[in-house]
């Protein structure tokens, strides 16, 4: 079975070499660079057995790049005090949507109501709801992209139709097909990254409720959501042109 490995990053700003990566499973770490050739210079390794094939990089590669613990230094928060960082970001507040469906969506009558009428009679009673539009009012930027399956999911159809409410207070939201998200190496990670500098990865259970919140603030995972958000950004679509596209393919 093939690796799960993840791009950390690279040492180079042209053609990406050398770069780490990471095995998701096993926490090995994979190096790849330019080849040390010379004989001369490969007799002076120690420990060098046959097949084995030596490379070199950086030392701002390793420093930068390569995991520090196998398991991260991470702060889980309860979802109250995750609410809190809304109010708290000084200017973006970004996330990544990646999953199927949000049990908590299901619980609310929106979701019933869209179910049952292909849309939901949204409102702006929410203390989020007012929380964002606070932030927006004062120039900082929430933004998302939401990753949607083809067929999408009743779930994914439901949050399309949620940008509604979203966009109203501010937000600017944005679309991507899986099938996309997959082709860039999007993670399959679910997370908020506030004002570039802070992550907030959002973990669910077997039941997809959201159970709590793990902030990582390590340096080369920040640049690594960082790299994420550009990615995702570039390709992503406007929520109302995706929807277009989406029903006119229907």
């Amino acid at each position: 079975m093939a690796r799960r490995l993840r791009f950390n990053g690279t040492g180079s700003g042209e053609d990406g070499c050398p770069s780490v990566h990471e095995d998701l499973d096993s926490g090995e770490v994979v190096v790849h660079g330019s080849p040390l050739t010379d004989p001369e210079d490969v007799s002076q390794l120690q420990h060098f057995s046959e097949g084995e094939v030596a490379v070199v990089v950086p030392r701002d590669l390793l420093e930068d790049w390569t995991p520090k613990n196998r398991t991260r230094k991470v702060r889980s928060i309860e979802l109250d005090e995750f609410g809190q960082l809304f109010g708290k970001f000084e200017h973006t507040a970004w996330r990544l949507e990646t999953r199927r469906r949000y049990a908590s969506d299901e619980a609310t009558d929106t979701y019933r109501q869209f179910v049952e009428t292909g849309t939901a009679n949204w409102t702006f009673d929410h203390p989020y709801c007012k929380t964002i539009r606070e932030q927006t009012d004062l120039g900082k930027r929430v933004e998302r992209v939401r990753i949607v399956d083809q067929p999408a999911t009743v779930g994914q159809k439901y949050l399309l139709d949620n940008a509604k409410r979203n966009s109203g207070m501010g937000e600017d939201i944005r679309n991507l097909w899986r099938t996309d998200a997959d082709r860039l190496r999007l993670p399959a990670e679910d997370f908020w990254l506030f004002d570039s500098r802070l992550m907030a990865l959002l973990r669910f259970d077997d039941d997809d409720q959201l159970t709590h919140v793990d902030l990582i603030t390590e340096p080369s995972e920040v640049v690594r959501c960082c790299m994420v958000r550009d990615a995702a950004w570039h390709h992503a679509v406007p929520w109302k042109q995706f929807t277009a596209e989406m029903q006119g393919d229907a």
